[in-house]
């Protein structure tokens, strides 16, 4: 993959849909969110006509605040999964990434105070619109050691989101898959924020 990729999620429609792109402007995934499920499921694309499933992303239990989010292939196989990491998660967005049933890598929010300010300013009237422009989290994602092995940068727009994601450490083709599917659930749970 040629880095930096950039994620683009539409606001404004009814079904989420988000598109990753590498450097060069490739399609690399796109992924749509079916409506009216009990159960998350999402299905994760190689192009934007659908005509390639990669992979699915379902949750293990109907809508919960901890539900585990399983990533599964094309054959169908269960090649890893996220999970929102409860109570630490109302102050500070903090994911668990598992590859099954081991979490090596992480996902936080790297400054807590953003989530605050966005929250209070979209109260405001009119003002609460541009939210999305003025607000601009940042996520990273570490191994339980501490290193960190990529970023997540929201960029300002309006009328949808861009995110920018930079490696800083070098991952397997599995982790980088598993870490990218992880950020792409986490940015679908968390749209409701700048």
């Amino acid at each position: 993959m040629q880095y930096p990729l950039e994620i683009t999620f539409k606001v404004w429609t009814l079904a989420p849909k988000i598109t990753v792109t590498d450097a060069n402007g490739k399609v690399l995934f796109f992924v749509k969110q079916k409506l009216f499920k009990l159960k998350e499921a999402i299905g994760v694309f190689a192009d934007e006509a659908q005509t390639q499933r990669l992979y699915d992303i379902k949750a293990d239990r109907i809508i919960d605040f901890s539900a585990r989010y399983n990533f599964t292939d094309s054959n169908g196989a269960v090649i890893g999964g996220v999970k929102k990491k409860g109570m630490k998660s109302l102050w500070k967005a903090h994911y668990d990434i598992f590859d099954n049933a081991n979490s090596d890598l992480h996902i936080q929010e790297e400054n807590p105070w953003v989530k605050v300010l966005d929250s209070l300013f979209q109260e405001v009237p009119i003002l609460g619109a541009l939210s999305g422009y003025v607000l601009n989290p940042k996520y990273l994602v570490k191994r339980t050691n501490g290193t960190v092995v990529m970023r997540l940068e929201k960029q300002p727009s309006f009328l949808s989101r861009k995110f920018l994601v930079k490696p800083i450490d070098q991952l397997s083709p599995q982790e980088e898959t598993q870490v990218l599917l992880s950020l792409i659930m986490m940015i679908l749970l968390e749209r409701a924020r700048g």
